[in-house]
């Protein structure tokens, strides 16, 4: 096999699995901080669900752009194995928290050692022929993307079995396991001595460096409003499955049942997504996912059992595998070559500020409108995206005139 696929499919494996590990507390997390923690009344618990869940990506937001630079400088399979074994580490104490307070902190602090995803896409974007790079970020992406949705079934699965606490063990397990077989099977062609001649800059230059390529901003900003949409009603799914089905003892379980449909459909339609984008040009692509993934989100609002809603995210995870493949594939396209990991990092800013803020904002919000009322927010979010997308990236010369066009 071709050292570019070995690469890929060892990245799609480890993604998948830092991703999940990341996410598995996801179906359980409101009713950890009831059962365990002694939280009580819906918005309390979601007030604070909102803020551990996005504790991580307040840090990741400021640190991203430091690896990314440190990425371009010391190589990066480095960041990757930097950033896999940190977080096993931190997760596995999180298994011993004890107040809210302290899983919030130990959240904070594996955003700040993270990274392993970008760096990544990074590498396999430096690796890929570019005829197939939109194929390749797409299959990577897809593995990430399902990680975080197929974690919450497997949280719940063995949250179930096993309780909430041993969760974290097994997480820091998985971490750790990613990070050992990217150590030992992914190769990098990295020249040392060409990054340590390159011109340094601070942090500031290189942001308004890139941002003088005027593509990235709007790419940036785009990443930012996608993952403000997706993750606004995240950790409120669990208490709306409550809503629909009634006292039961496996809301966590059917919780990840739903959002395993999503990742399903996701895994199976980003790399067919992908490589329709290297035919007809990623611009097209992002735009019919971001139309597509906002109007999916209107149904989820007024679903009236939970085989319903898992039906409407199963058809969300299909639009959803077309939308951070193709940021990725343009950002790559319009980055110099010795920028790319600076370029991943910023944009994992972006990534990480609607990490954050749409959970926030989704708990927040939750009391005055209600979790079905969030549905709706994402999907307006989503829709007014779509429109902003096609409208920055034509001014920014990314489009062409028509599908058919170059890419």
């Amino acid at each position: 096999m071709q050292r570019w696929k070995v690469n890929l499919w060892v990245l799609w494996l480890g993604c998948f699995l830092v991703s999940a590990g990341m996410t598995m507390i996801t179906p359980f997390l409101s009713l950890y901080l009831q059962e365990d923690l002694g939280l009580q009344g819906q918005h309390e618990i979601g007030v604070w669900a909102g803020f551990i869940f996005a504790s991580n990506f307040i840090t990741s937001f400021f640190f991203q752009p430091i690896w990314g630079k440190l990425s371009d400088r010391y190589g990066r399979k480095m960041m990757l194995l930097r950033s896999g074994f940190g977080m096993a580490i931190v997760m596995a104490l999180m298994g011993f928290a004890t107040a809210p307070w302290q899983l919030l902190l130990l959240r904070m602090l594996n955003g700040v050692i993270s990274g392993y995803i970008p760096a990544a896409v990074s590498l396999v974007s430096a690796s890929t022929p570019k005829k197939k790079m939109g194929f390749a970020l797409g299959t990577v992406q897809s593995g990430s993307i399902a990680g975080t949705i197929l974690g919450p079934l497997i949280g719940g699965l063995m949250a179930d079995h096993f309780g909430f606490r041993p969760i974290f063990y097994i997480t820091g397990g998985l971490l750790f396991l990613a990070s050992v077989l990217s150590w030992i099977m992914v190769k990098e062609k990295f020249d040392k001595q060409a990054a340590a001649l390159a011109p340094r800059t601070s942090m500031m230059g290189n942001l308004r460096k890139l941002l003088r390529i005027r593509q990235l901003p709007a790419l940036f900003s785009i990443t930012f409003l996608i993952q403000f949409a997706m993750l606004s009603p995240m950790t409120l799914i669990p208490l709306y499955i409550g809503n629909l089905s009634g006292p039961t003892d496996d809301i966590a379980f059917w919780a990840g049942f739903v959002s395993a449909a999503t990742g399903l459909s996701n895994m199976i339609a980003a790399p067919l997504l992908g490589k329709l984008s290297d035919r007809i040009g990623s611009f097209w692509i992002l735009v019919i996912c971001l139309v597509g993934a906002g109007l999916m989100f209107i149904p989820q609002s007024f679903a009236g059992s939970v085989p319903e809603l898992l039906v409407y995210r199963f058809l969300l995870g299909c639009f959803i595998g077309g939308l951070t493949p193709t940021v990725n594939s343009l950002i790559r396209r319009y980055t110099p070559d010795n920028s790319v990991s600076q370029a991943f990092g910023f944009n994992s800013s972006s990534l990480a500020l609607g990490n954050m803020v749409g959970p926030i904002t989704g708990g927040a919000l939750s009391g005055p409108i209600g979790i079905e009322g969030i549905f709706l927010v994402s999907a307006a979010s989503l829709l007014l995206t779509s429109v902003w997308a096609y409208i920055s990236l034509r001014r920014a010369g990314v489009a062409p005139a028509h599908p058919t066009g170059s890419k």
